[in-house]
Order: structure tokens, then C-alpha cells, then sequence
């Protein structure tokens, strides 16, 4: 007996394909709302924890870019030789959080005065860097730059480069705050930079 001739059968198979087509188009919509930004401030231990709770913010994913080692691991970023740069890649809903916006909690979070430094942290993985993703945002990436550098007593030295090849980090360097509140890093570098920013706001 084919579905047609049972009618019950007919039935639920014509709610599942409703409901699978609505599914989809939601997803689909969802996606298409999404941008993605690449940024490096450092550690991305730190930069991970300050962008992954704002609003509008669908996901943030740390890794590599820059470089010119294909596959790269941390124990070969943590040379300073590959050309590759820690950071993290963001996945934004643009009707709830501008690129804008991430950009200017991007300056607020680290010091892009410093060359290939953050702190304790020194090696060029740990440049300022912006990877743009289109025309747009490197257009409104270095508009931010001109406009943050009367913050900062030297001059900025942040990058702004095409985004190229993001290899996602280890498993164990995602979420890494959230997983690690008692990490000495966490307690004594993440914890502190969350609530100076909290104070800013």
C-alpha cells in the first residue's frame, strides 16, 4: 500500500517535509545574516573570553592565519617562525552587532601600540592584526584605526591584511576561559582584562 492510499501516512510524511522545509529556510536565513571577523590581539586565550559573550556574537572560534605553514599546530606557532598570528574568528549576526562595533571592543581589549607584544606575551604570533574579509570591512577597519589612535599615546601598529587561510586550534584552546576559571592565566591575565572592560562600559 503506498502513502497515498493510507492517509495517516500520507499525513506525517507531508508534516515532515513541512517541517524540514521551514527548518531549513530558518537556517538558511540565519546564515545568511552572518559575517565573519578575524582579529588578533594577542593571546587568544583572552580575546576569545571578551567577544564570546556580546550580544549578536553566533561564535568564536580561535586559530591561525597569516602564515605561510599549511596546517599549523600550536607547538609550531609557539616558534615565532611560521608567519602565522593567534586570533580568533568571529561569527556575527549584522542586524544585532556591527563589525564596527567588535572593532571598537577590539581596541578597548589589548594595546595596538605594542609590536609583536601583549603584555608578557612577545613573538609575532602575538601581533595587532585585522584580517578583512571584503572591501567593506577593510575600508571600515582602517577608518576605526584613525579614529581609535587619539586613544593611545603612540602610534598604532595594528595590521590590516586580507584575511587568508584560518586553521582552528586545538580543542583545548576553545572556550578556554569558560573551561579553565581556575587556570593561572585565566585567574591572574583574563579574569582582571574582563572586568577592566566591564568598568569601561
Amino acid at each position: 500500500m503506498n502513502s497515498i492510499q493510507n492517509p495517516i501516512r500520507f499525513i506525517a510524511l507531508l508534516t515532515i517535509c513541512v517541517t524540514n522545509t521551514v527548518l531549513f529556510a530558518m537556517d538558511t536565513s540565519e546564515q545568511d545574516s552572518l559575517e565573519r571577523a578575524t582579529l588578533g590581539a594577542g593571546c587568544f586565550w583572552c580575546v576569545e573570553a571578551v567577544f564570546q559573550n556580546l550580544e549578536g556574537v553566533h561564535s568564536v572560534v580561535s586559530g591561525y592565519t597569516g602564515g605561510s605553514l599549511e596546517n599549523p599546530n600550536y607547538q609550531a606557532i609557539c616558534t615565532g617562525t611560521s608567519g602565522h598570528a593567534e586570533v580568533i574568528q568571529i561569527a556575527f549576526d549584522r542586524s544585532i552587532i556591527s563589525f564596527e562595533t567588535l572593532l571598537n571592543y577590539f581596541w578597548k581589549t589589548h594595546d595596538p601600540t605594542t609590536l609583536n607584544r601583549q603584555g608578557a606575551d612577545v613573538g609575532t604570533q602575538y601581533r595587532s592584526a585585522i584580517f578583512y574579509h571584503n572591501e567593506v570591512q577593510k575600508t571600515l577597519a582602517e577608518a576605526s584605526k584613525k579614529q581609535a589612535a587619539a586613544d593611545f599615546d603612540d602610534p598604532i601598529v595594528t595590521e590590516i591584511t586580507p584575511a587568508s587561510t584560518f586553521y582552528e586550534a586545538e580543542r583545548y584552546h576553545q572556550d578556554f576561559y569558560n573551561t579553565n576559571p581556575m587556570h593561572p592565566y585565566s585567574l591572574f591575565v583574563i579574569k582582571p582584562k574582563l572586568n577592566k572592560l566591564k568598568q569601561k562600559q
